[in-house]
């Protein structure tokens, strides 16, 4: 029996709300803090796609709200552990005096998966602070756990 399981994290960004949507919803914002490719087509039934360290992450846009929330599922190509789709990621928009709180919810991840997304996403989400406030992120030399 597979246990699915969830991770939440939040960063603030010193940017509105609608400056980081465009880092959740555009080829070049994605690549801008995660992957180094990235095939977007945000709308509900759109196709999300990232190379992430030579890992194909493949879903769909499932929500888009300008400018509050994203919601895609997630899963890589090929994978018997988590397939194309099968996990959801949301991304929570709220505006802050400093700029944007982002609120990520990763759910529907079998319990195995949690410790390498967390990880992941403790490496990501400072980067699209940096991104979405207008720095430069830089190459990216993060790999999964174990590999």
């Amino acid at each position: 029996m597979r246990i699915l399981a969830e991770f939440r994290d939040s960063i603030d960004i010193e940017a509105l709300p609608e400056t980081v949507f465009h880092y959740l919803t555009t080829n070049s914002g994605m690549t801008a803090w995660m992957g180094q490719y990235a095939e977007l087509d945000a709308r509900p039934g759109g196709r999300f796609a990232v190379d992430i360290s030579g890992y194909p992450v493949r879903g769909e846009f499932l929500h888009v709200d300008y400018p509050s929330r994203v919601v895609v599922s997630w899963g890589f190509a090929g994978s018997e552990v988590l397939p194309a789709g099968a996990s959801t990621v949301e991304f929570r928009l709220t505006a802050i005096s400093s700029g944007t709180r982002l609120e990520l919810i990763h759910s529907e991840l079998p319990d195995t998966e949690v410790p390498g997304h967390a990880n992941g996403w403790v490496h990501f989400l400072p980067r699209l602070a940096i991104s979405g406030s207008g720095g430069v992120a830089g190459p990216d030399d993060w790999r999964p756990l174990g590999a």
